[in-house]
């Protein structure tokens, strides 16, 4: 019997992103529902009790829940199929230091620039650069932060990229100027077709958090 899976998404959800990449990468056909997330259904409030939150992966009726976990669940499901996670135990383990990293550094700022004014804006902003500038510092000259392959690491930043043309106008500067290297490295991810055909336009990213801006009066 075939897989059934079925993902409880928003479009514009940089985690959500994750996981059509990681389906992606691996090939796998399933049913993408779009969530209204001030109306949020039935069934992503019984498949996440706890978070209440997209995405939610239901693989043959089980619900998986949060993105990192989600992203190593297909891994790790079908491993056969184009690797994420590298072999190397210690690899791993640096793989998920640096998904963590961006969850909890470039995420929080982001989420800051947008939702903040004046002082606090300004704050968020070079919150922000100093975790890029960390992260540009961990990519180094390598093509991907897994070194030679897109991987784990890779997958998890990548989507901020749908985001910074969002966070650039809302703060008024260029992550290209302060990071170059990153911009090239997001640049050869979206030579991927799991990245450029997952991955939502920058435009309309922004457009949905200046509706958002207006709606909550941030």
């Amino acid at each position: 019997m075939a897989d059934e899976l079925v993902l409880l998404d928003c479009l514009v959800s940089m985690f959500g992103m994750r996981v059509r990449i990681a389906l992606a990468e691996k090939g796998i056909k399933y049913e993408y529902r779009e969530e209204d997330l001030d109306n949020k259904s039935t069934l992503l409030l019984e498949t996440n009790p706890v978070h209440k939150k997209v995405p939610v992966l239901i693989h043959n009726g089980k619900p998986i829940c949060e993105s990192r976990i989600i992203v190593e669940y297909i891994d790790e499901v079908w491993k056969d199929k184009s690797p994420l996670m590298p072999s190397d135990p210690y690899q791993r383990a640096q793989a998920r230091f640096w998904a963590d990293f961006v969850d909890k550094k470039v995420f929080d700022a982001g989420r800051r620039i947008w939702r903040t004014k004046g002082e606090e804006l300004e704050a968020a902003k070079k919150d922000l650069i100093d975790a890029l500038e960390i992260l540009e510092g961990e990519l180094g000259d390598k093509p991907y932060f897994n070194g030679d392959t897109f991987g784990f690491s890779d997958l998890a930043f990548i989507t901020f990229y749908s985001w910074f043309h969002t966070y650039e106008m809302c703060a008024n500067f260029s992550i290209e100027k302060h990071c170059p290297k990153l911009i090239k490295w997001a640049k050869r991810c979206m030579e991927r077709e799991s990245v450029s055909k997952s991955l939502v336009d920058p435009i309309t990213v922004y457009e949905e958090i200046l509706m958002l801006k207006k709606k909550y009066g941030y």
